[in-house]
């Protein structure tokens, strides 16, 4: 016996940030020149970079500042 499928009246839309442009507004890790996770503050977006940086040291980890435009190196 078949089990009938059910659906919500509404779907609520993915809201997904797209690849090919950048952020607007908080700060983005940016791995090898693509773009990664976002972060409200700069501190919690270098926290996640030097995790990644101790981990994987042969990465090029930028931090973004999506309001000024500016990308700074992870040294």
């Amino acid at each position: 016996m078949k089990k009938q499928v059910t659906l919500p009246d509404e779907v609520a839309p993915i809201k997904a940030p797209r690849a090919d442009r950048p952020p607007t507004n908080g700060f983005v890790t940016v791995v090898d020149g693509h773009f990664k996770s976002p972060f409200d503050t700069v501190e919690e977006a270098e926290a996640s970079a030097q995790k990644l940086k101790l981990a994987y040291p042969m990465l090029q980890i930028e931090i973004y500042d999506a309001v000024t435009k500016v990308r700074t190196l992870l040294s």
